[in-house]
């Protein structure tokens, strides 16, 4: 571990105290010794190139302990987080905060993925593309067009006269694919080229990790210049990484990408006039995908490729497909010299092949699986460990490397991650949170719940959550491990006596940000969520006075790459229960209690229904590694917790 100089520990520690710049700007800043810690650590590590790996529990302050000696630095800094939603906070609210309380003039860019930004050519061709015949689509496109002549910076967001989900997007939106780059005739108005030059000569960009690791696995051009000319690389929610860092070294062949593929083969090919075998062909190939993804059976299969690869139908359409690449390659050679519209579809051609190509063959450290939707599907070739690559790219960029989330230890230990990411030589810093959560928090174990493998499982924990809902006067939140429990719990809940008067609230019924909103204006609603809900999302105060978790969020052990991940460290003579599945399954527990306690004055119960958090050997690894609070199997202490909360916060009102 590398060790602060006092000079320089002592100096963060003012910068983040009392009197101190931020102090100075945030009404009733309080100082946190962790917060001052931090800042500290991220600053050696700027100044040593070095990694450093920081768990700041909640309420730490991280954002503000890693921005102020990243401004303080001088240096180009990255800064990439989970979500756009985050990019944003940190682009419109933290980081002008910071430059405020520091007196700089850095520069800062916000940079987001091509799908963020309008394309002017694509939207010139969707324009005269007769596919859209519907009123509404008609009217969405008229809708673009109008912002296009008013927006400044492009970024599809600013309009919400079009619903993100409109099919019309796609079309008017570019991928790596399909871009032109400089060839295009729209290239010195393009938004997203403008919006990397900003990236270039600033000396703060806010990116989030699916940019940051699309560049890292060269599938996006331009970026990639930013990253060899950074100082210090921030990767805030780390946890996250692993999993996206495997999507994005990950070999995909989409129906999706396909069909656009068709879509814009037929579009040039229409212009020329003197192109009918391209045409056919471009229709066979649209027409083609389809049928087999009609073959690959009902939506929501995620399922290992081996189990239907053989199946003679699947086999004679892989055939086919092939085939049709080639010819198209054929054709396209013939006339991509005309444009550089058909150049470009003769290289999506030649990539989509290659990546189709290699998808059928296994590698040894690779899983291939296929998943349906309703009308697509998507093959994947997925590593099962990218340490090396992510290593490989740490040593091509000698700069400060810091990873940072509220949850990466498990029993108080880095090693999970540091495995999985392949870092070496890094300093760690565990930071515990400030809050109170042992006289503001009470974990409640519910009797008597049977094994969640036992078919009356959910029943029971309605059973056992119900009075628990009963006696809190605040909101709560279910956070289910799938949406199979979840659909069955709202059947349990919808006639309940004990929620009458209360609002219920299901993952899927609108946008997570409008359910929260909603959430958050009842004041005591009940939301029924699973996944993205487990994490993210900040509700303080009495809003959120209760999170009721059904079980151990353990990866389901029949999903391919899961299943696949086991095996390979199976046969590596590894314990995959104890490298991997009781690690991951601790990490996102920690996110999901994270959601109860968000500020210095909240207070709120833990219900944790799972039985084997007090009947298996591993449970107390969970118990370790989660905030220290008291623990009760009775409802009586339950009930009497809310009683004294509800009595309290009618004193703090006096």
């Amino acid at each position: 571990m590398n060790e602060t100089d006092p000079s320089q520990q002592d100096y963060w520690y003012q910068e983040l105290g009392a009197e101190g710049a931020l102090a100075k700007v945030i009404e009733g800043f309080s100082p946190r010794e962790q917060q001052q810690a931090m800042a500290s650590h991220v600053a050696a590590a700027i100044k040593e190139d070095s990694a450093v790996i920081i768990e700041a529990g909640t309420g730490v302050g991280k954002t503000f302990a890693y921005l102020v000696p990243a401004l303080s630095s001088g240096g180009k800094v990255i800064i990439s987080t989970g979500t756009k939603t985050l990019q944003d906070q940190l682009f419109l609210k933290d980081i002008p905060l910071v430059k405020k309380a520091l007196k700089t003039s850095t520069r800062v860019a916000l940079l987001k993925g091509r799908a963020n930004y309008l394309c002017l050519y694509r939207l010139q061709q969707a324009l005269h593309d007769s596919t859209y015949r519907d009123r509404r689509s008609i009217g969405y496109l008229q809708r673009i067009k109008d912002w296009s002549i008013v927006t400044t910076h492009g970024e599809i967001a600013e309009i919400r006269a079009v619903p993100r989900d409109s099919e019309v997007w796609p079309s008017v939106t570019s991928t790596a694919d399909n871009c032109l780059s400089a060839e295009c005739p729209n290239y010195d108005e393009c938004y997203i080229a403008n919006a990397r030059k900003e990236a270039q000569e600033a000396d703060i960009v806010v990116v989030n990790h699916h940019l940051f690791f699309a560049d890292m696995a060269l599938k996006e051009e331009g970026f990639g210049e930013l990253l060899p000319s950074a100082n210090t690389v921030i990767l805030d929610e780390s946890h996250q990484l692993p999993e996206i860092a495997s999507n994005f070294f990950s070999i995909t062949f989409s129906s999706r990408q396909v069909r656009d593929l068709a879509k814009d083969i037929l579009a040039e090919a229409m212009i020329e006039k003197d192109m009918p075998d391209l045409i056919e062909l471009s229709r066979t190939l649209d027409s083609q995908i389809q049928d087999m993804r009609l073959l690959m059976d009902k939506p929501g299969i995620r399922e290992p490729w081996y189990k239907i690869n053989t199946k003679p139908a699947i086999e004679t359409a892989v055939a086919d497909l092939n085939d049709l690449f080639s010819q198209l390659e054929i054709q396209l050679n013939t006339f991509a010299e005309r444009g550089k519209g058909l150049q470009n579809c003769l290289e999506r051609v030649q990539a989509i092949k290659n990546n189709f190509t290699a998808i059928q063959k296994s590698g040894a450290n690779t899983v291939q699986w296929y998943e349906t939707f309703t009308r697509s599907f998507t093959l994947v070739s997925t590593p099962l460990d990218i340490s090396d690559q992510f290593k490989k790219q740490m040593d091509t960029m000698p700069c400060a490397w810091v990873f940072t989330s509220a949850t990466l230890a498990v029993d108080n230990s880095f090693e999970h991650f540091v495995q999985r990411m392949g870092i070496d030589n890094a300093t760690e810093l565990q930071l515990d949170s400030p809050f109170d959560y042992w006289h503001h928090a009470l974990m409640y174990a519910p009797p008597n719940i049977p094994e969640p493998q036992q078919g009356h499982f959910v029943e029971e924990v309605i059973k056992a959550a119900l009075p628990v809902i009963e006696a809190c006067q605040g909101g709560v939140f279910m956070l289910f491990t799938s949406y199979r429990a979840l659909n069955e719990a709202v059947e349990w809940l919808s006639d309940a006596k004990e929620i009458k008067g209360r609002k219920l609230l299901v993952q899927g019924e609108a946008s997570q940000h409008d359910m929260i909103e909603q959430f958050r204006k009842a004041g005591n609603a009940v939301l029924l969520g699973t996944g993205s809900f487990w994490e993210g999302v900040d509700v303080r105060g009495t809003a959120l006075s209760c999170v009721i978790i059904d079980k151990l969020p353990f990866a389901s052990p029949f999903d391919p790459v899961t299943e696949a991940r086991i095996q390979s460290i199976r046969n590596n003579k590894g314990n995959p229960f104890a490298e991997f599945q009781l690690p991951h399954a601790v990490i996102v527990l920690k996110q999901g209690v994270g959601r109860l306690i968000r500020d210095m004055n909240d207070r709120g119960v833990l219900v944790i229904c799972d039985p084997r958090l007090r009947t298996k050997f591993y449970g107390k690894v969970f118990l370790e590694s989660l905030p220290r609070i008291p623990r009760t199997q009775k409802i009586d202490v339950v009930k009497r917790f809310f009683a004294l909360t509800e009595h309290s916060d009618e004193n703090t009102s006096d």
